[in-house]
């Protein structure tokens, strides 16, 4: 009996062990801003919602550069992503557009998910498949997972991409938008930064 009970106990740690090491990892938290200090490790923002964000940044994190782009540069079999809303006529209508670059491609997933940057906007990264003109503005043919999708993309629709960049960036007043992470202790650690640069915010 006493043999059963141990062994019935081990296999409830070695459950509850396995449970927790299969955790999934904490989801990322956007962080969408000014600058108000960069204190060594620590960058304080002040969010878009008007909170005082503190983040703490690991000497690799990477920092890029937002500079500005324009319809005339996506073309077929670049990689972009694009935060857009449905709709009336029921079509993705563009909010902003980053175009990736060759290296991101590798490693940024294809996907077309809920997002945060409006009540029900979406983003989509997806493969440039073709570029056509419409009644309602440009159309971006695109695919993702081996899905098509369409996106209406209006003359005034931000369009950037990212350059590689230091923390000479995030000085008091700069606009960033930061992809974090929260650690068991309810702090956040900064993933990776994109900043504003020589006037250009990021708009995602």
């Amino acid at each position: 009996m006493r043999t059963s009970m141990i062994a019935a106990g081990l296999a409830v740690a070695l459950a509850a062990s396995s449970s927790f090491a299969q955790a999934p990892p904490a989801p990322p938290v956007n962080v969408r801003g000014t600058v108000e200090k960069l204190d060594g490790d620590m960058l304080k923002v002040k969010s878009r919602e008007g909170q005082e964000v503190s983040l703490m940044l690991a000497a690799d994190t990477p920092v890029a550069g937002t500079v500005k782009r324009s319809l005339a540069d996506i073309k077929a079999g670049d990689f972009i992503a694009s935060t857009s809303m449905k709709g009336a006529d029921g079509k993705l209508h563009a909010m902003e557009i980053h175009i990736f670059t060759e290296a991101q491609k590798k490693v940024i997933p294809q996907l077309q998910v809920p997002y945060d940057l409006a009540p029900q906007s979406i983003m989509t990264n997806a493969i440039v498949e073709g570029v056509a003109d419409a009644p309602q503005g440009t159309t971006l043919k695109l695919t993702y997972k081996d899905q098509q999708t369409e996106l209406v993309v209006g003359a005034d629709t931000p369009i950037v991409a990212s350059v590689p960049a230091d923390r000479s960036l995030l000085k008091p007043g700069a606009a960033v938008y930061i992809a974090a992470r929260k650690k068991p202790d309810g702090s956040l650690a900064a993933a990776r930064i994109t900043a504003e640069k020589d006037g250009v915010k990021p708009p995602m």
